[in-house]
């Protein structure tokens, strides 16, 4: 594992994996698996942050997924929890929808601190979520959040991710 450095935000990412760094406004890194499974579906990771304006992760993540309904096909929530990684308070949601021709499955894991929200989304086809769940799940224990951006951009790999 190599590990992607955004600001105050670090995690794991699966070796050769691509990853591109800050790809859209909100996205601090995007990652895809190095091939598309049987499915045709490139897995993928996403990092996102932005501000937040309300005081809970819980009612983020509710105004949020509300907001999401309305620009997902078919959006299905399946799972919803908060959940302790490393100490630190994270909503898991777990939730499909169709991506064009595709049935996809998001495992999304959200952290709020001091009005910055941090997302990070697993997406896979809907058909191969069992190969990559806990792959997905491995990569959000690694995600450590910190009062200050790194110096230098890059911390040590964490183990057995």
């Amino acid at each position: 594992m190599s590990f992607i450095v955004a600001p105050a935000v670090s995690l794991a990412v699966p070796r050769r994996w691509v990853t591109f760094d800050d790809p859209a406004p909100g996205v601090a890194l995007l990652a895809r698996a190095p091939a598309a499974t049987r499915c045709g579906f490139v897995p993928e990771l996403a990092l996102h942050t932005g501000p937040v304006d309300v005081p809970t992760v819980t009612e983020w993540r509710d105004e949020a997924m509300a907001a999401l309904t309305g620009q997902l096909t078919d959006l299905e929530v399946d799972d919803t929890d908060v959940v302790d990684l490393d100490g630190e308070p994270a909503a898991y949601t777990r939730f499909s929808h169709r991506l064009g021709g595709t049935d996809v499955v998001c495992d999304q894991w959200a952290w709020l601190r001091d009005g910055v929200g941090v997302t990070l989304t697993g997406t896979v086809a809907l058909a191969d979520y069992a190969d990559y769940a806990d792959l997905f799940e491995g990569v959000a224990a690694t995600v450590r959040l910190s009062p200050d951006p790194p110096v230098g951009g890059v911390a040590s790999a964490a183990p057995g991710v």
